[in-house]
């Protein structure tokens, strides 16, 4: 595509060349020195990390899912002798975990936080593979972040463990399920 035809930034609403859509980003979730309610953004629009410091520390957890589709092949090696990698449902655990933990070296504005616990379960279903990563802290700030990061961690090492026999496979959904503590309470996807 020529720069004629790939409008800038400016032509096209945003980096990417898509219209911008005004249904997303702007709901007010919380104050914030820009007045618009995004937390991670100064007045003049710069991203920052949020001060937590007047935050109370407290319990907090959150839930994150996610799949792998694989191809039929793929799941009958799964529940039987396994892939040629090795052990891929213990690898993408703790690669799951691991994620966890790397969270802020990762994600630019997540707070380095004391996670408490973190627990990554896989299970093979008929074309995929389940990811459910749980997290926990006793901290500032909670770890939806941290959970979602797991999933996606332990469904790219799924893919890595699978790809010779199912270059295709596909990892989906990733989402939060669950988040408790804090400010906001309790909140679960309904």
């Amino acid at each position: 595509m020529t720069e004629a035809q790939n409008p800038g930034p400016a032509e096209a609403g945003t980096s990417l060349g898509k219209p911008a859509d005004a249904s997303r980003g702007t709901a007010d979730t919380g104050s914030s020195a820009g007045g618009g309610g995004l937390t991670h953004v100064d007045e003049t629009g710069a991203a920052r990390m949020v001060d937590v410091s007047a935050k109370e520390a407290g319990a907090r957890r959150a839930v994150a899912s996610g799949k792998v589709f694989v191809s039929a092949e793929v799941v009958a090696a799964l529940r039987g002798d396994g892939v040629p990698k090795g052990d891929a449902l213990g690898v993408a655990r703790i690669a799951g975990i691991m994620g966890a933990k790397r969270t802020p070296d990762l994600v630019p504005l997540c707070h380095p936080i004391a996670i408490t616990g973190a627990k990554v379960d896989l299970e093979v279903a008929d074309d995929a593979v389940l990811i459910q990563a749980q997290v926990k802290t006793t901290d500032r700030t909670g770890v939806e972040m941290e959970a979602l990061t797991a999933v996606a961690v332990a469904g790219l090492a799924v893919i890595d463990m699978v790809k010779a026999i199912d270059p295709a496979a596909v990892l989906s959904d990733v989402r939060v399920e669950l988040k408790e503590g804090g400010k906001t309470g309790h909140w679960e996807r309904p």
